[in-house]
């Protein structure tokens, strides 16, 4: 759901993309995103596209063609990474582990240690299976083989502790429709002095025009024209951004952990179990499994059409298997978690063996 406040920012009268105003509000969204992140960056801008525009950025300005991407593979995001990099040329190196599991510590860093790629990627916080990687390891291992560590924070960033400097991650990438209480269509990104470092010595053109970062830095640092930006979509994310700063970012994560264990304790109640492990839950999007003899797409369709209630099915390997069931950002309230369990309780009541 997007908050109130940032509806009310859509509203804003339209200014150019080279406006002064525009850049004052790109300005304000640098200095946002460096507290939502948790960095002392100075590089952090907001892609114009969704979360798959960062994506596509941290893999297209930091890979050359030959070299060796690494990654860590545990659900269609994670797949998606694999996939944007081949197709810029990379050797691709994969270690895999079951959808919903996340890798140890140790089994990272021989992978890494035994790769020795040019660059690391995970993603913190997997919407596919709702499990959460911690990544201090996989960059510190990253680092010991000169290779840079790019993490996905879609899921997380809003949400759950991100801490891009604490972890040792080069370039994070995100969305504004997931955690920040936005609409789509940005993609918030950071990049470490470190990795714009090796960016700076790249030789090869970046074989992507759109999301060049170094043309992006003359976009916003210089005011040279490089594409036209959306000065809605910025007003919506300052806003967004701004909320999340006066809540206080500690106490957003609070209140998202809060809320994701007291939906846990109810789906429980119900007789459900949860697909991911505990301790590697993320706390904005929750993977119950689905109960044997239990439909999920008439479960999904009742809680549409008689509850006014929106969550997705699981896919790939999950199909079938679990609900999907989002409360992140402005969502993440004890009446919505209140509003799903009254819901899911009466739909399934009798149907759980």
């Amino acid at each position: 759901m997007v908050a109130p406040r940032v509806y009310q920012a859509l509203h804003q009268p339209i200014v150019g993309h080279l406006d002064p105003y525009f850049f004052e509000v790109a300005e304000d969204i640098r200095r946002l995103l460096g507290y939502a992140f948790s960095t002392a960056n100075e590089f952090n801008i907001a892609i114009s596209g969704t979360g798959t525009s960062g994506m596509e950025t941290a893999v297209a300005n930091f890979v050359e063609p030959g070299e060796k991407f690494a990654v860590l593979a545990n659900g269609y995001f994670c797949d998606r990474l694999a996939d944007v990099a081949r197709r810029h040329g990379t050797v691709v190196a994969r270690l895999e582990k079951p959808w919903g599991e996340v890798f140890d510590d140790q089994e990272a860093r021989d992978f890494i240690r035994r790769e020795k790629p040019r660059v690391v990627a995970y993603v913190q916080a997997e919407t596919s299976t709702g499990a959460f990687q911690p990544g201090h390891a996989i960059c510190e291992a990253a680092h010991e083989v000169d290779a840079l560590a790019i993490a996905d924070c879609v899921t997380s960033l809003g949400g759950m502790p991100v801490l891009v400097d604490e972890t040792g991650i080069d370039i994070a990438y995100s969305c504004t429709q997931k955690g920040l209480g936005c609409p789509p269509g940005l993609a918030p990104l950071t990049v470490s002095p470190r990795a714009w470092e090796r960016l700076r010595k790249r030789t090869a053109p970046v074989d992507s025009f759109y999301m060049d970062l170094r043309l992006l830095e003359s976009y916003f640092r210089d005011r040279k024209y490089h594409h036209t930006a959306s000065a809605t979509m910025f007003y919506a994310l300052r806003e967004a951004l701004a909320i999340v700063r006066e809540e206080g970012i500690e106490n957003r994560w609070e209140r998202h952990r809060r809320n994701h264990e007291a939906f846990v304790a109810g789906v429980e109640a119900l007789g459900l179990r949860m697909h991911v492990a505990a301790a590697d839950r993320l706390w904005t999007l929750n993977t119950p499994c689905v109960p044997d003899g239990v439909n999920d797409a008439q479960v999904r369709q009742r809680l549409l059409s008689e509850y006014g209630i929106e969550i997705a099915g699981g896919f790939g390997p999950l199909a079938g298997k679990v609900f999907r069931i989002g409360l992140m950002g402005y969502s993440s309230t004890e009446e919505n978690v209140a509003k799903i369990l009254d819901a899911l309780r009466k739909i399934l009541s009798g149907a759980i063996k």
